[in-house]
């Protein structure tokens, strides 16, 4: 799995643990749903961290919480 892939499975389970859809993220985050939707959707690959860093703030957890993951823990090293 690719850091895109892990960072949208991450966003999802953080909605699913609190039960809430992507509007209400969106809206918590005050990020556009079209947007956010662009990241989830694929049709935005290499979101900012300054983009995941409002929708951690939207969610009210730190960047090294979301990063926090086994998921992330074992992501190999990409180079392009």
């Amino acid at each position: 799995m690719d850091t895109y892939e892990t960072v949208k499975r991450r966003i999802y389970e953080l909605c699913e643990e609190r039960k809430w859809t992507i509007n209400r993220l969106a809206t918590e985050s005050g990020i556009s749903r079209s947007s956010l939707k662009n990241i989830l959707y694929g049709r935005s690959t290499n979101p900012g961290i300054v983009t995941i860093k409002i929708i951690c703030d939207g969610l009210r957890i730190s960047l090294s919480q979301f990063f926090s993951s086994p998921e992330f823990n074992s992501l190999e090293q990409e180079l392009v």
